[in-house]
């Protein structure tokens, strides 16, 4: 799992595993890619109440920073419980080379770019008033085995069915619609027919969204 940092094309940062040749983030734009399907077409979606939010997986901690930002932009009203799972978590040096407070101006956000690789796994961290952060360092399919609250959102960010299959096969997605409450949202970068087809089987109502630059559609699933 060598890693080297790259340089995506809107000027935000990420990692390459370079024996699979698979980035952590899309190469045409790391931070469009984060806002774009988890927080318009995720989070917006549905912080009107409390929120229960599952990350599939935690990595450079993007996904978590631009929904903290969110979270900033918003009344702050409801609680957001953020659980990220990781098997192989980012070193803090390589947190740092990322340089992801960087990529915002709130100075809470520059703080938390790398306070998140910095606490500890399997404790929920209060990072700012409603806002809790639970790191959970664990292989996917053990999901069913962790103690999880019923979840309103799930980021389907998982490495690309061409270097991981199996974790785009009915099994994985399987266990992860299990964990959602009727009315939950997963949503995925990811535009596989298989995919809609295994959503749609597991009772889910599954929409084709516009996807992030570079990449034509996307996939948002309802649970029914």
């Amino acid at each position: 799992m060598k890693r080297e940092l790259i340089t995506t094309r809107d000027g935000s940062k990420t990692l390459l595993i370079q024996d699979l040749e698979e980035t952590y983030h899309s190469r045409h734009g790391a931070l469009q890619e984060a806002e774009h399907v988890f927080i318009k077409n995720g989070f917006e979606l549905k912080y009107d109440c409390d929120i229960n939010i599952l990350e599939l997986g935690f990595g450079t901690g993007l996904n978590v920073l631009v929904t903290f930002d969110e979270y900033l932009r918003n009344d702050k009203n409801h609680t957001v419980n953020y659980f990220g799972i990781e098997k192989y978590p980012v070193s803090l040096e390589e947190a740092a080379e990322l340089s992801y407070s960087d990529l915002f101006d709130d100075q809470k956000l520059k703080d938390l770019a790398l306070e998140i690789h910095k606490t500890q796994w399997e404790k929920p961290i209060e990072v700012a008033p409603g806002f809790f952060l639970n790191k959970i360092q664990n292989d996917f399919f053990n999901i069913k085995d962790i103690d999880l609250p019923p979840i309103d959102l799930v980021y389907f960010d998982c490495f690309g069915a061409r270097v991981q299959p199996d974790l785009w096969e009915k099994e994985l997605i399987e266990i992860v619609a299990s964990t959602i409450k009727p009315g939950g949202l997963l949503t995925t970068y990811s535009s596989k027919g298989s995919v809609r087809r295994i959503l749609t089987e597991l009772g889910f109502e599954v929409e084709k969204k516009a996807g992030p630059p570079g990449k034509r559609e996307m996939i948002n699933a309802w649970k029914k």
